[in-house]
């Protein structure tokens, strides 16, 4: 049976994920930061041979995968379905804001209730469905291949999840850096992954996404 070998990495930071502020499908642009890390992606990634390169269309994820892929000769396919979370109300505020602001929404958020979606936003099953519908399309387009993924944070948890079976409520027990390598395999009886949270091309690297 033919796999995919996926390398997915989230986007580079941006002045909101040092603010921890929550961007959702907000369209935040990368900082200065962000935009160094995206640029110590192409040696990290110069020795890998990528079939495709597959991206979020928001700007944070577009510029990040944007070095990667003037020196990999490769142009980009946006994918909506790889967009981060809609996180309705909660977008625009600090963690500690949405507390205050929204305590009960902020509770049933932390305790991963499958179905809340903040009102106006995407409940976390939703979100799940369709990430790991995204990177098994991507997967099976490119059976037997090596592809290059650029998204969000979000979507790499609900991929190692799923990969692991790990469910969607037990604690998150791993890191999702900003502009970290990621590689899985993913195929039509299993997913695995690889390697996880690789920064050593980095000087530094946030995971903000704990609160």
């Amino acid at each position: 049976m033919r796999v995919a070998r996926i390398c997915v990495i989230r986007h580079g930071e941006t002045a909101w994920n040092a603010e921890g502020r929550v961007q959702g499908q907000t369209d935040v642009p990368l900082s200065p930061v962000g935009q160094a890390q995206a640029r110590a992606l192409v040696p990290a990634l110069a020795g890998e041979r990528f079939a495709a390169l597959y991206a979020s269309d928001l700007a944070r994820v577009r510029q990040t995968a944007a070095p990667a892929a003037r020196a990999l000769g490769l142009a980009p396919s946006l994918e909506p379905a790889l967009r981060e979370r809609h996180y309705g109300k909660f977008e625009t505020l600090t963690y500690a804001e949405a507390r205050e602001r929204h305590p009960e929404d902020y509770a049933r958020f932390r305790a991963k209730e499958p179905d809340y979606d903040f009102g106006t936003g995407e409940s976390l099953q939703r979100f799940y469905e369709r990430s790991v519908a995204c990177v098994g399309a991507i997967a099976a387009r490119h059976a037997g291949e090596t592809v290059l993924v650029f998204t969000h944070g979000g979507v790499l948890e609900m991929v190692r999840r799923h990969a692991l079976g790990s469910g969607l409520a037990s604690p998150r027990d791993f890191e999702i850096p900003n502009a970290a390598i990621n590689w899985i395999e993913a195929g039509p009886g299993a997913w695995r992954v690889l390697a996880w949270a690789e920064t050593g091309h980095l000087d530094a690297a946030l995971d903000d996404l704990r609160e």
